[in-house]
């Protein structure tokens, strides 16, 4: 445990409409689904990942040599600020509001952390590791180029893009990360797989001595033989088309969804993607009311926004429920 606060489970009763993780409702794709039941879970995956890292680094256009296997998102986060710090790091940057794993993983090495709300209010005094979350969680929001001009005129800065929800962006596109930048991708999310643990880092070309630094902190096997079928079928033209399909789906739900938020007195926040923040007329108590009529929606506060409410975008069915929630609630909040 690290103290960190997720979406998803809370240890409670069973919930029956949940729109508190970011994860697609849609997944997985039927082929992985399969894959992932022929899983190889008798032997050894290669330690190398050989294969898996031609496959991803052909996807990409890389070299094989800047894919970096990592057994989750988070697990990328702690590798790399620790192989960062020993490669000279002194701050770290993080997004506020933002998930808060990048900062917890520099206070668990001593690096000083500098929460910022726009780009632009990043000013590094020394060597710095600056995370980027794009588009961002919990907004939705998309940085713009007038940002990425900013951020790639930095000195003395390690860039590093987490692309966890860029598949799961439903209206407009995130610009292009610098070559400079190291990115994070994290399919599970948008494949509805969050309890595979798998992700990569994809290095830029410059930065040969960090990369091997962290290869020689991994650990052995960093992906299990579950996280290893993700991955390979995410390089899929089949899950490409799967996933565009999806989108779509998504983005209706999204719409009818912040419909009938707003027609009971809802501020929303634009959102480019399948979730969004949203702040009711009576937000005390509503989170936990919620879940006790088995709905559990992600409550801001974590994020430094106590009276938002962050909900991904849900089937129609769950829709229905929600609205009768708090319909029913309307007279029984403070």
């Amino acid at each position: 445990m690290n103290g960190a606060t997720h979406g998803g489970e809370d240890g409670g009763l069973p919930v029956a409409h949940d729109f508190s993780s970011n994860a697609s409702p849609l997944g997985p794709p039927p082929s992985l689904w399969r894959a992932l039941q022929r899983a190889d879970r008798r032997h050894y995956p290669d330690p190398a990942y050989t294969a898996l890292r031609e496959r991803l680094a052909a996807a990409h256009g890389l070299t094989p040599e800047r894919v970096l296997p990592a057994s989750g998102g988070a697990e990328a986060i702690r590798r790399l600020t620790l192989a960062a710090q020993r490669e000279g790091t002194t701050e770290v940057w993080v997004p506020q509001p933002g998930f808060g794993d990048y900062a917890l993983a520099a206070q668990a090495l001593d690096l000083p952390v500098h929460p910022y709300a726009r780009a632009l209010d990043i000013r590094p005094t020394g060597p710095a590791l600056v995370w980027l979350c794009e588009p961002c969680n919990p907004t939705g929001a998309l940085l713009s180029a007038t940002d990425w001009a900013w951020l790639n005129a930095l000195h003395n800065t390690r860039l590093v893009v987490d692309q966890a929800y860029a598949p799961l962006c439903l209206s407009g596109a995130p610009l292009p990360a610098p070559p400079a930048a190291w990115r994070l991708v994290c399919p599970n999310k948008a494949l509805g797989l969050t309890g595979v643990r798998a992700a990569y880092l994809l290095a830029p070309a410059h930065d040969p001595l960090l990369v091997q630094r962290l290869l020689r902190l991994a650990p052995s096997w960093v992906l299990a033989a579950e996280g290893q079928v993700l991955l390979w079928h995410w390089a899929d033209e089949a899950t490409a088309a799967w996933l565009a399909d999806a989108r779509a789906q998504l983005a209706q739900w999204r719409d009818s969804q912040a419909a009938l938020l707003q027609a009971r007195g809802w501020t929303l926040r634009p959102s480019a993607t399948n979730f969004q923040l949203a702040s009711p007329p009576r937000p005390v108590g509503l989170a936990a009311a919620l879940r006790r009529r088995g709905l559990r929606v992600r409550d801001a506060a974590s994020f430094g926004l106590p009276e938002w409410l962050r909900l991904s975008a849900q089937p129609p069915t769950s829709q229905a429920a929600l609205a009768a929630a708090l319909d029913a609630l309307q007279g029984d909040l403070p």
